[in-house]
């Protein structure tokens, strides 16, 4: 069984559940295949990509929903990164992250790597990802 669990970033820190403050990053993980990541500026600009898969492709349902813009959104990201974060981001380095819209499988074993990367990329301190002993009981 893969990793499940909802991170977000804003005021300079990470918490899990729901953000503090705008700007903010969400990230949603589910099951270690697929990553929500949401972003808003001050402005209330922001944007949805996923990495891993797409929810569409992940639960077979290809029809569910339209293909995430992946140029559009990793140049809203790299907008937010260098709006929130003071931290330039090469657009295409984002896409290159995010789930194939056709498909196709991720390149990470685990979507956790991905995150990782992108949190990198976008000068962001890393996750603490829980470990079993933080699961509850049963």
């Amino acid at each position: 069984m893969g990793r499940f669990g909802k991170f977000a970033y804003s005021a300079g820190r990470w918490s899990r559940g729901g953000p503090t403050a705008v700007p903010f990053l969400l990230l949603d993980v589910h099951d270690s295949d697929i990553a929500t990541v949401d972003y808003r500026l001050a402005d209330a600009s922001g944007g949805r990509f996923f990495l891993g898969y797409e929810p569409r492709i992940y639960f077979d349902e290809p029809d569910g929903a339209d293909p995430v813009d992946t140029r559009a959104e990793a140049e809203g990201f790299a907008r937010w990164a260098r709006e929130a974060q003071e931290t330039d981001v090469d657009p295409a380095e984002v896409q290159e992250l995010m789930a194939a819209a056709d498909g196709a499988p991720p390149t990470d074993e685990v979507v956790e790597e991905t995150v990782d990367k992108l949190l990198a990329l976008a000068g962001l301190p890393a996750l603490e990802w829980p470990t079993d002993d933080d699961a509850p009981a049963g």
